[in-house]
């Protein structure tokens, strides 16, 4: 198999970006990593520093990083190779240069990862380019496969493409052509996008900025439908020359922020590969306990049960990039050891199953100068290297082989991801806030009160009997039919207001809720008001309980539903229903979005009540909230992880569900608590140390050795 390429846990780095590190460090560096635990390094393949000259190739780098991965015992993933062009290419195919809607062409620049020119490539759209491009990969597949020290290729660097390009000739008649397979003539598509005097194809042209119409639509659809065509080109070509290699890729978990305007669709890249993976950094992102968890639990829905690794974390600082400006230090912009150790853990609490350090050192030239790496620029040991090579030594550790072959189970509820949603915010305001921000904050509602909330796309549902749907202000009828038919055979379902306002084509109902929700919800609309800037401060009572809303604000009249919330003025707010063998609860607004503008508190205790509304208990329940404590299973073992984030030692107390029987002991399986866990009766108190977390393995009466029920499956 591919994978068996690969080590069983790779633990590694980013390392060789022409020119960085300098060659006469390479032994010297080689041996510390193999000393320090690590089993794997990924090298940029730059395609713009290889083929110096037509069919003039400089392999020696590449050669010498073999040589001694095999000499050291390390794998090796090769990365980014055809998304930076030669310079020579961009004079003889000039054509194929990007080109903006306003009709610039982008040339060669500096690329902002790495100290060599070429970038942002050349559109691949071009068929010449398309094979100068396809004989690059050619000569570096034949050149390696068969190799030892090589374990496979990391095929689409963070998966993402820009919003801005390509708007030349062959993207536009790709464009038509894509057209075609969905519409009879051009006079077809007119009708669609209501411009009506398309006289031949020609005529049909993409939408230079972003409105909510059809154009934009299909626009951001064929973009999105193109990016994955060309990383399915790439798999089956390196596929066909070296069948026995691991193809791997990667994302930056923008599933909720990026997916219409940058391809971000983790989903898609993941079935395309063997293994995935992410990067993410609380240097960029923010080091709030929940954004790490929601990132790999994005990447760990979108795997569907194939390995996934953290393919790039932070191992030290970042430096100049405006993303950090105004952050305090420790808050993830100066990684420290105890930083490292925490990350680490987060990843592999939620499933990560390989991890990948952004650099081994930093790079000394360019943007990101002295950023992300744990050793020293002269390839020096660090207090931040010490913690590394102290996780590689524990990872490797025999005892440890049976946590690590446990996996997540399936969390408390679904937070369903609807593609037509996030496209159609990005249609209307150009970029994706409002569904990020309800999305996630849906997400960071349920973490605060140690809720395991998965992600799903509407095709997974079926997986799921209790989901919670945010900002579904466009869905297909497809999409609003599945969910109504998911809910007659028993689910439960928990939406935000204004469930499909904007139907197909981003067509607005006249009666509302649309597509026939107005029978799923038990209601139809009243009254609405589209002002997200008067709406900042909202509230609501639901069942007796005052939450935020935001962005708009939905009331009812309730039919065969039963209202359950109000608004200041008394009119109807929540609605909940019977519809077949489910249940409905609508909300006219957007709670995901109230807690997440108005943290920590905001509607937390609206997410907990949801449970206790479905008649579900969670997995495990923590006395506090600053400790997140995840279950994973194997047959017959189950793991509790523990991840502390803040800086002080928390004795807490843990009740595990009934639904996995009744503890009689916790036994330590990784870290070192102060003290040892007090079990008592069905639950337990154990002190998590700062900064750090615990693995656990639970000894229960009723359900070790036995089946997963469906409902506890691992996903």
């Amino acid at each position: 198999m591919p994978l068996s390429n690969l080590p069983t846990f790779p633990y590694g780095a980013v390392y060789y970006r022409r020119s960085n590190p300098p060659e006469p460090d390479w032994e010297r560096d080689y041996g510390v990593a193999h000393d320090d635990g690590m089993n794997a390094f990924r090298h940029w393949v730059l395609w713009g520093a290889v083929e110096i000259a037509p069919g003039e190739y400089n392999w020696a780098p590449y050669d010498r990083q073999l040589e001694l991965a095999a000499k050291h015992g390390l794998k090796t993933v090769f990365a980014e190779m055809v998304t930076v062009a030669p310079e020579w290419a961009f004079r003889q195919l000039a054509h194929a240069r990007y080109q903006t809607a306003d009709g610039r062409t982008l040339g060669s620049r500096m690329h902002v990862s790495c100290a060599v020119g070429g970038a942002p490539g050349l559109c691949l759209d071009n068929h010449d380019a398309l094979a100068a491009a396809e004989r690059f990969l050619t000569t570096l597949v034949t050149r390696y496969r068969g190799h030892p020290a090589l374990a496979g290729y990391d095929v689409w660097n963070e998966c993402n493409i820009s919003p801005d390009v390509c708007y030349c000739p062959a993207t536009l008649e790709r464009f038509r052509e894509w057209l075609r397979e969905r519409y009879d003539s051009p006079q077809a598509v007119g009708e669609a996008w209501r411009r009506y005097s398309f006289a031949t194809w020609e005529d049909v042209v993409p939408p230079t900025a972003p409105s909510p119409n059809p154009d934009t639509l299909d626009w951001q659809q064929f973009r999105v439908d193109n990016a994955y065509r060309l990383m399915k080109w790439r798999v089956d070509l390196i596929r066909r020359l070296d069948p026995d290699c691991a193809i791997v890729a990667h994302g930056i978990a923008g599933a909720l922020s990026r997916m219409p305007q940058g391809a971000a669709d983790d989903w898609r890249a993941a079935d395309l590969v063997e293994a995935y993976g992410y990067t993410w950094g609380s240097s960029r992102h923010g080091d709030e306990p929940w954004k790490q968890y929601h990132a790999v639990d994005l990447v760990r829905a979108a795997a569907r049960g194939k390995p996934f690794w953290h393919a790039e974390a932070y191992g030290g600082p970042l430096w100049l990039q405006p993303n950090v400006f105004g952050k305090p230090l420790d808050e993830g912009r100066v990684a420290s050891p105890e930083d490292i150790r925490l990350w680490s853990l987060v990843s592999l609490a939620a499933g990560a199953r390989g991890f990948f350090y952004l650099r081994w050192r930093p790079l000394l030239d360019g943007a990101l100068f002295g950023a992300f790496g744990p050793y020293g620029l002269d390839g020096s040991r660090t207090s931040r290297s010490e913690m590394v090579a102290q996780i590689g030594r524990t990872l490797r550790q025999p005892e440890l082989a049976p946590v690590l072959a446990a996996a997540p189970v399936k969390g408390d509820i679904g937070i369903l991801v609807v593609p037509e949603s996030q496209a159609f915010d990005y249609a209307f305001f150009a970029n994706t806030s409002n569904y990020a921000r309800c999305a996630e904050g849906a997400y960071q509602g349920f973490f605060s009160n140690n809720v395991q909330a998965d992600w799903v796309r509407p095709e997974q549902m079926d997986d799921y009997d209790l989901l919670y749907l945010p900002y579904p202000v466009m869905l297909t009828g497809d999409t609003a039919g599945r969910i109504a038919r998911w809910v007659e055979r028993g689910g439960t379902l928990i939406s935000e207001g204004c469930p499909g306002y904007f139907g197909d084509r981003a067509h607005v109902g006249e009666r509302q809720p649309n597509l026939g929700l107005d029978t799923l919800f038990g209601v139809v609309e009243r009254d609405v008001l589209f002002t997200p800037d008067l709406l900042e401060e909202l509230t609501l009572t639901v069942s007796g309980r005052l939450i935020r809303g935001g962005l708009f604000r939905q009331q009812y009249t309730p039919t065969t539903g039963q209202p359950v919330g109000h608004y200041d003025d008394g009119t109807v707010a929540a609605v909940q229903h019977r519809h077949g063998r489910g249940r409905t609860l609508l909300v006219g607004t957007f709670p995901g979005y109230g807690h997440g503008q108005h943290p920590p508190e905001g509607c937390r205790e609206f997410f907990g009540w949801l449970l206790d509304w479905a008649g579900r208990t969670p997995h495990v329940r923590l006395s506090d909230g600053r400790v997140t404590g995840r279950l994973q299973a194997t047959e017959g073992h189950l793991y509790l992880w523990l991840t502390n984030p803040s800086r002080t030692p928390i004795a807490v107390h843990v009740d595990v569900s009934a639904r996995w029987g009744r503890i009689v002991d916790a036994r330590v399986r990784m870290g070192k608590p102060p003290e040892p866990p007090l079990v008592g009766g069905d639950d337990f108190t154990v002190v998590v140390p700062a900064r750090d977390g615990l693995v656990l393995e639970l000894i229960q009466v009723g359900w070790r050795g036995r089946a997963l029920r469906l409902d506890d499956r691992p996903v």
